[in-house]
């Protein structure tokens, strides 16, 4: 299997829309999508976030979708914001090269940590950030005010 892990392109964000809609799906949110390929690529070409892809037989199939945020306690700090293999694709290892990928920007940008989240009922994502050493913090709590 030959896998391309790549910075994605213009020409790639209605695929990474389409890949972060199949999240929100299985994720039982899909209602929450409020967002648009069209400001997708606004927001991309703005430099807003960043994205890298997988390909597979000139097939995009995962992503990382990430940008730089800023930590009071620690200095530059890369979010990870969505993190997605496309289902038929799981299992194969694409998953790591992506995460990986994004580990290695994460630091070649100057992050001093990089920080996401995980949902507590997805068993099989929290297996795979406690193998790559992620730590899981279960005493701080989301806030959020939705305009």
């Amino acid at each position: 299997m030959n896998i391309q892990i790549r910075p994605a392109t213009i020409e790639d964000i209605d695929e990474v829309h389409a890949m972060v809609r199949e999240l929100a799906i299985f994720e039982k949110a899909e209602s929450s999508v409020k967002t648009s390929p069209e400001i997708y690529k606004k927001d991309f070409k703005d430099g807003i976030f960043e994205v890298k892809v997988a390909v597979l037989n000139q097939e995009i199939v995962g992503m990382v979708l990430y940008f730089m945020a800023y930590s009071t306690w620690r200095g530059k700090m890369m979010y990870l914001d969505d993190f997605v293999v496309k289902n038929k694709y799981r299992n194969r290892g694409i998953g790591q090269l992506l995460f990986d990928a994004f580990i290695q920007e994460s630091k070649a940008q100057g992050a001093t940590m990089v920080k996401w989240q995980v949902l507590d009922w997805n068993e099989h994502a929290i297996r795979f950030y406690e193998k790559n050493k992620a730590e899981i913090e279960k005493n701080w709590w989301n806030v959020k005010i939705i305009f």
